[in-house]
Parts: C-alpha cells; structure tokens; sequence
C-alpha cells in the first residue's frame, strides 16, 4: 500500500514547481500540464521503492528509464522526461532543497533527428493564391479577409498557432511592417512582415474584423461570434486550406517559412530570431532540411561540382 505521507509530500513539492513554471518562468497551460504528468509518473514510480521525490537518486531514474523502454516507450518520449526530470532538479538544487541533482550523470537516449516537416514553395503559393482569391473578391465576407490573413502571416513571419491565437490589433505596427509577438515564457519578439501579409491584414482589419467584432474585444482574429480564436481551429482552418492531398498544418507553415528562408541564403542567426528560438542549436536543423537545396547550389556553382576536370595523360 502506498504512504500517503510520501503521496502528499510528493503532489505538494510537485504543485509548487508547476506555480514556479506558469509564474516565474511563465509557461503556457499546455507545457506546464506535460510537466506535472511527467513527474507525477516518476513520482508513482518513486513512491513504489518507497520514496519520495526530493530524496530520489540516480538509480531511481535511471530505474524510471529503463521501465519505460521496457514498455516500449519511444526514445523521443523517454528523453521528454527526462528533460522534464532535470527541469525539477535543477529547481529544487537552486532552491536548496537538495544537494544532488540525480539526473546529471543521467545520458540523453539518442533518437535521432527528426527534420521538421514542410511545404514545398509552389504547394505554399497555391494555398495562398487560392485564399488570396477568396478574399478579393467583391463579396468577400469578413471569414475569407481573416482566414488569408492568418495564413499570409504564419508564413511570413513563422508564427506558431498559439503566438496568432494571443495576437492583439495593438502589436500590429502595419505602417512600419512588422508584429509584435508574445512567444513561449511570454518573450516578445518582433517580427517584421512583407508586402503580401500587410496588405491581407489591412484588408482584414479595414473590411473584415469591424463585422466579427463584439464590443471592446482586442484578440486580434476572432470568431463569428466575435470570440478569440482557438488553436485547435486554427489546425482545422490550415488543415482545409491546403487543399486535397495536401496535409498541412500551422506548424508546417512556420517549418516552411524558416527552410525556405535558409534556401534562399538566410543565415541561421536571422531565422533563430524571426522563430524565437532561444538555442540556436534548435534551429541549425534547417541546415538539414536545406541540404539538398545547399548540394545543388554547390554542383551549380562550384567549379568542380559539376563533374571531375579530366587529366590528359
């Protein structure tokens, strides 16, 4: 039987580091959710060895790990938590609570890289050009002036699903072209736009949004019924745009967005920024996802890429 005093010791220290995370480091609702249920599962396994988190060692996790490959847990997923095991340690340490991170001699498992997924520039132009259409014409409603404008500036400016759901009209700054975005910990970056995706929103704000507004509503793109969007309509909204055979996705458009850019010779410090990322090593994927574009612009132009100068004898 389980100790319910190693249980609520356990969900208490628990409870504060997920109030650390959505107050000081101010995480989204969603990755502070991911975090509790990472650590309530080691905590269940902490428990069953009769401990408690904050006297766990490296042999409880390294336990913790081997339990969940052996029930077939990808390596992506054990990595994830670990992530998440090393975040609360690390919390703990500094705030003096312990005096031994157990996750520091812990090894990362390899998983590979996974390359972001992205559109290829024509299928981007059509589901642009096709919206595009949609909201010239005369009797464009204000649902066709928001849906190109969403999808103009998620590729324009790599924006993810929640940074466009959180936009106000205020962080728009269209005369000087460019957006101000709230990213992930709530870090406000700005982001600068191009012809295309002003002119969609200076469309959509003039001709569109005045007839979905409800009184003092300052979300920059709503509903029919004048509410701020949600993510998981985004999804869909993308997911119908991109027409048949096509499965694109917000994410896909920001993945887009950045590979296109290292294609056409965007050094990777400017994509770091334009995305947000805080570790440049998260965005040197796009140095993978280029590589084929980076061989053929090699064999173009590199004199000896084209085929081996012949020796004469």
């Amino acid at each position: 039987m389980r100790d319910t005093t190693q249980n609520s010791g356990n969900v208490r220290v628990m409870q504060e580091f997920i109030a650390y995370l959505r107050v000081e480091k101010g995480l989204r609702p969603a990755s502070c959710e991911a975090y509790q249920v990472d650590l309530e599962q080691f905590a269940e396994h902490v428990e069953g060895r009769n401990g408690v988190l904050v006297s766990a060692v490296q042999a409880d996790v390294s336990a913790f790990m081997e339990g969940l490959r052996g029930h077939g847990v990808e390596s992506r997923s054990i990595a994830r938590k670990l992530s998440a095991l090393r975040g609360f340690y690390r919390w703990l340490l500094m705030d003096k609570r312990i005096d031994h991170d157990p996750t520091v001699n812990i090894e990362t498992p390899s998983s590979g890289k996974v390359l972001p997924k992205s559109l290829a520039e024509g299928e981007v132009g059509e589901m642009l050009e096709r919206t595009g259409v949609a909201a010239r014409a005369a009797d464009a409603d204000g649902l066709a002036l928001r849906d190109h404008a969403i999808l103009e500036l998620l590729y324009a400016g790599g924006l993810r699903v929640g940074e466009i759901c959180s936009l106000h009209v205020e962080d728009l700054h269209l005369d000087q072209a460019r957006a101000q975005v709230r990213g992930k910990g709530d870090k406000e970056r700005i982001v600068p736009l191009g012809r295309s995706a002003v002119e969609a929103l200076e469309r959509y704000l003039s001709l569109g949004r005045p007839g979905l507004v409800r009184g003092m509503q300052r979300t920059l793109f709503l509903s029919v019924r004048g509410n701020a969007l949600t993510r998981q309509w985004v999804w869909e909204m993308v997911k119908s745009a991109s027409g048949t055979g096509t499965k694109a996705s917000p994410h896909m458009l920001r993945h887009s967005c950045a590979t296109h850019m290292v294609e056409h010779g965007a050094d990777l410090r400017s994509v770091q920024t334009l995305l947000g990322h805080a570790d440049i090593a998260t965005t040197q994927v796009y140095t993978h996802v280029a590589l084929g574009h980076l061989k053929a612009v090699h064999r173009a132009h590199h004199p000896r890429g084209k085929k081996r100068l012949r020796v004469d004898a």
